[in-house]
C-alpha cells in the first residue's frame, strides 16, 4: 500500500527543468507562434459571415420560425425552421440556429445560398461576435511569450496584466454572446 501511495507522490513532484536541448529552438518556436497566431486568427475568419448577416449587410430580410427541434444526444440540437421573407412570397424550409427551441420566431437574415437563417438586431449581434471574443481570449498572452522568446526582460509585467485584462474582456464577451444567443 506505501508503495503506491508513494508512486502517487512522485507523479505529482515536479520533473526537471528544461534545459538546453529540452526546448524548442528558433525553428520550433516559429512554428509554435505561427500555430498560436493561426489559432487566434481563426475564431475571427469563421464568425465573417454571421456578422455580415447579423448586421444586415448581406441576405434576405424577414422571419424565422423554428418549427421542430431534434435531440441528437450529447447536448446537440438540429433545428428546422420556415423562413418568411418581408417581401412576401413563399416560406423557405431552412436549417435554424441549435440553440433555437420550437415555436420560436425571430427576425433573421437567410443567408445567399438559401439554406440557413442567422437571427438579426442586438441578440444576432452579440451572437455572431462570440467566436472573436474568444479570438481575444487566444491572443491574449501571446505579448508576454513573444518577449520571453527574445528574451526581452522589460515589459513582461505590464504585458501579464494586459494579457489577464484582455482575458477577462475575452471571458465577459463569450458570456455576454452565448445568453444573447440562448435567449
Amino acid at each position: 500500500m506505501s508503495d503506491a501511495l508513494e508512486n502517487l507522490a512522485r507523479a505529482f513532484q515536479p520533473g526537471p527543468r528544461p534545459g538546453p536541448g529540452r526546448t524548442p529552438g528558433p525553428i520550433g518556436m516559429t512554428i509554435l507562434l505561427l500555430l498560436w497566431v493561426g489559432l487566434g486568427v481563426l475564431p475571427f475568419v469563421s464568425a465573417v459571415s454571421d456578422l455580415k448577416l447579423a448586421t444586415g449587410s448581406v441576405g434576405t430580410p424577414g422571419t424565422l420560425t423554428v418549427v421542430s427541434c431534434e435531440d441528437l444526444g450529447e447536448g446537440r440540437y438540429d433545428c428546422k425552421g420556415s423562413f418568411t421573407p418581408d417581401g412576401g412570397g413563399a416560406a423557405i424550409p431552412v436549417d435554424a440556429s441549435p440553440d433555437s427551441s420550437a415555436g420560436d420566431v425571430k427576425r433573421a437574415r437567410l443567408t445567399p445560398e438559401g439554406d440557413r437563417a442567422v437571427p438579426t438586431g442586438t441578440p444576432g449581434i452579440l451572437a455572431a461576435l462570440t467566436l472573436p471574443f474568444l479570438g481575444v481570449g487566444v491572443f491574449a498572452f501571446l505579448p508576454y511569450v513573444v518577449m520571453y522568446v527574445f528574451g526581452v526582460r522589460r515589459g513582461r509585467r505590464a504585458a501579464v496584466a494586459f494579457g489577464g485584462l484582455l482575458v477577462a474582456v475575452s471571458l465577459v464577451g463569450v458570456v455576454v454572446g452565448m445568453v444573447a444567443a440562448y435567449s
